[in-house]
């Protein structure tokens, strides 16, 4: 049995999402037991309001959590006893085999920093993120990619790049089921020349590589799904993140509002209406779960901070789907056969 450490105080939804999905999945997964983190006795009172199996659910006691618009830092110093650092600590001290938060994004990757270790020879960690593309990826046709860094490294040289690659390619193998994860490089180019002097010396670094390297693509190709892993520093990643979070909602927007005016344009958007649920479907966030933040010597998943019931439970299962994929061995694996960290 897996099991997963859940920052139960953190995300917008507060603790109605948090127990709610830990106890969802408690009546499904026999493989995965949850230990949710926080204030035991609303944790509890919680509990008692939904159905779930008590033997895959146990409760550890925190002291609070850390605010969505604090400061990361400021408010773990304060709080040392908070319920993402005491989660993370019951990862590092062996009673839980992962971490998984739908909390303050930089609290979490700064708590994994700090009692985490980074793997030999990545220098600094990712925040990946998964976006709905085109093309399908896998044998169960996932219509999801991965993109790192998106936020956790803004500035990243050439090895971090490749370490990127190597992290990103691991995670979408186990995740996705795909044996050779087409790893590309964000450019302005699809020529080996193009792009940042990081850029530049990542693709010599990649090129004849154990991965799948699949060269330098552009910002078109994203959508489209050229690559199952997309790399880029994590300034350009959050960018382009969430401009594709963006598109995705203004296009909904406009065609709810457009179905409000002309009877042409209600018989058009009835005409494609599954094409609509299709789009709706592909950027369904709560799908995924979360995200994981690589690098670490342990598997820490992000949900998002509005994720629902159905969202946290399907971030635990990733989680302990990349635990039972062995996404740790692998990715020291990677890093070793591409030589990163040799002196």
């Amino acid at each position: 049995m897996i099991t997963v450490a859940l920052d139960a105080m953190g995300g917008d939804r507060g603790l109605g999402a948090t127990v709610a999905g830990a106890a969802l999945l408690s009546r499904e997964d026999a493989g995965v037991h949850t230990i949710l983190v926080g204030d035991v006795a609303a944790i509890s009172e919680r509990l008692d309001q939904v159905a779930y199996e008590p033997q895959r659910l146990t409760v550890a006691a925190a002291d609070g959590c850390v605010p969505m618009g604090a400061s990361a830092g400021a408010a773990l110093d304060e709080a040392p006893d908070c319920s993402i650092l005491t989660a993370a600590r019951l990862v590092s001290d062996g009673h839980a085999q992962a971490l998984v938060s739908a909390g303050h994004t930089g609290a979490t990757i700064l708590a994994a920093s700090r009692v985490f270790a980074r793997l030999p020879g990545i220098r600094r960690a990712a925040l990946a993120a998964v976006y709905p593309t085109e093309q399908r990826h896998g044998p169960h046709g996932d219509p999801f990619a991965l993109m790192l860094d998106v936020g956790a490294t803004l500035n990243a040289t050439a090895e971090d790049l490749a370490a990127f690659a190597v992290m990103g390619s691991a995670y979408s193998s186990i995740i996705s089921a795909i044996d050779a994860p087409r790893v590309a490089l964000l450019s302005n180019g699809t020529e080996p020349n193009k792009g940042t002097e990081a850029i530049v010396a990542a693709h010599q670094l990649l090129k004849g590589g154990s991965l799948n390297f699949a060269g330098n693509i552009e910002g078109l190709d994203i959508p489209r799904g050229t690559a199952d892993v997309v790399v880029c520093d994590g300034f350009l990643g959050n960018v382009v993140l969430k401009m594709l979070e963006g598109v995705s909602d203004v296009f909904l927007d406009v065609a709810r509002s457009a179905s409000g005016r002309k009877l042409q344009w209600r018989m058009g958007l009835a005409m494609l209406g599954d094409g609509l649920q299709e789009l709706k479907r592909m950027t369904d966030w709560k799908s995924y779960g979360g995200a994981p933040l690589l690098g670490v010597d342990q598997v820490v998943i992000k949900a998002h901070g509005r994720s629902e019931e159905r969202a946290v439970r399907n971030a635990l299962k990733v989680a302990a789907k990349a635990v039972r994929g062995d996404l740790i061995g692998r990715t020291r694996s990677g890093i070793s056969a591409l030589g990163l960290g040799e002196s």
